[in-house]
């Protein structure tokens, strides 16, 4: 399969011996992207939504078409519930401070669990103390398992949300995010689930789901950088307040009172990023273009594949092995700082990730301070896990003899 899609990216031709496996942090981009990019800056380039001459009406509807198509891209009801920002993290602050600020109170609690990236952890932490709630945050177990039990105890009246990854960043556990969203909605308690790790493989069906807030952010999708979604449930579009304020957003502006516009250009202060969002665009026809059941097999096949290899090697240990794993291997190399490995693999043309990966509480509840992390995609393919395991093996020579 890789083969089949490898030399739709140019990068690969650039460098050719390069092994890629830090799609976890971001994808790369197939040239279909680069181009359309392209185009809009040289046939489309206007601001949007306020001109009446015909190129700003065409980067309009450029614009609004993406919106139409992310919405059914991941089976929206109607475009008014997709938001635009500049990525998950911003799709994230907006659900805390556009909607929940105003609806928590002292007392009231968020749950949340210990392997959420620092983007789907702060905002809900730093809320719940500035509003005197209290942030619940479930375990897992020592294979990377979420503690459904434990999880479901933290959920009650109080809960005014409830943020969970569909798959964590650093273990790639594949979180039953349809069981997480039943349950929390049994206690009526709404769900914003992170989705970064799972849109470029995973197809998602909101309406199927039935979360309540769903984000991603589209450079993890072969999509450009600065761009991300907010999709947001119909019964809450109408409690999305503003916090970005500016032009574009705007009903009316007076000297003593202003009105906006409703969700979703209420998000949309100042001069969005059109170009990116009509690469975002092209992404999303990407992927719909592939045989997404193919994509899921091979994306598995090389988690068991790159599992099996590194636990045969001297002096590798993975870090967890949870029931439900995709695309993402973390491991520590013995004796060997995690940052020292990643340097050594370089030269070997092997780009991988070492460090925290935005999940401190995760690590250190793990009693770990770095991991180093692999993680892949459908340019990628056994070989280059070969590569990896065969560079490994000389680096634990090179460094215990």
């Amino acid at each position: 399969m890789a083969n089949d899609y490898k030399s739709s990216f140019p990068i690969f031709n650039k460098y050719p011996g390069l092994v890629y496996l830090d799609n976890a942090a971001t994808t790369q981009k197939p040239r279909s992207v680069i181009e359309r990019m392209t185009d809009f800056y040289t046939e489309e380039n206007a601001n949007i939504h306020r001109g009446v001459y015909e190129l700003s009406n065409r980067a309009t509807d450029t614009y609004e078409e993406v919106r139409s198509q992310v919405a059914t891209f991941i089976q929206a009801p109607n475009p008014e519930t997709i938001g635009f920002t500049k990525g998950t993290t911003e799709s994230i602050n907006t659900v805390a401070h556009g909607f929940l600020a105003p609806r928590l109170t002292k007392g009231d609690n968020i749950v949340t669990t210990i392997m959420e990236h620092h983007a789907n952890f702060l905002p809900w932490q730093q809320l719940a103390k500035s509003q005197q709630a209290e942030l619940r945050v479930a375990r897992i177990d020592r294979e990377g398992n979420l503690d459904l039990e434990q999880w479901s105890s933290l959920i009650n009246e109080r809960t005014k949300m409830v943020a969970v990854t569909h798959i964590s960043n650093t273990l790639g556990t594949i979180n039953p995010i349809k069981t997480l969203v039943d349950r929390a909605h049994e206690k009526g308690a709404p769900v914003l689930i992170d989705a970064a790790q799972s849109v470029a493989h995973y197809p998602l069906d909101v309406e199927t789901l039935g979360c309540d807030f769903l984000v991603f952010s589209g450079h993890k999708m072969f999509g450009p950088f600065g761009t991300g979604i907010l999709y947001v449930h119909p019964k809450w579009i109408k409690a999305m307040h503003p916090h970005n304020l500016g032009g574009g957003m705007i009903r009316h502006v007076g000297v003593e009172e202003s009105s906006f516009a409703a969700y979703p250009f209420n998000l949309e202060a100042g001069t969005p990023n059109v170009a990116g969002v009509a690469g975002l665009g092209e992404a999303i026809a990407f992927v719909t273009s592939l045989d997404r059941k193919k994509v899921v097999d091979h994306i598995h096949d090389l988690t068991h594949y790159a599992t099996a290899r590194l636990k045969d090697i001297e002096g590798i240990e993975l870090i967890g092995s949870p029931k439900e794993q995709s695309g993402i291997v973390s491991f520590e190399v013995s004796d060997i700082h995690p940052h020292d490995v990643a340097s050594r693999l370089n030269r070997d043309q092997i780009a991988v990730r070492a460090g925290m990966h935005c999940t401190q509480p995760l690590l250190e509840g793990l009693g770990l301070s770095a991991t180093t992390r692999a993680s892949f995609s459908i340019y990628n393919d056994r070989q280059d896990i070969d590569n990896l395991a065969e560079s490994l093996v000389e680096l634990h020579s090179f460094w215990h003899d």
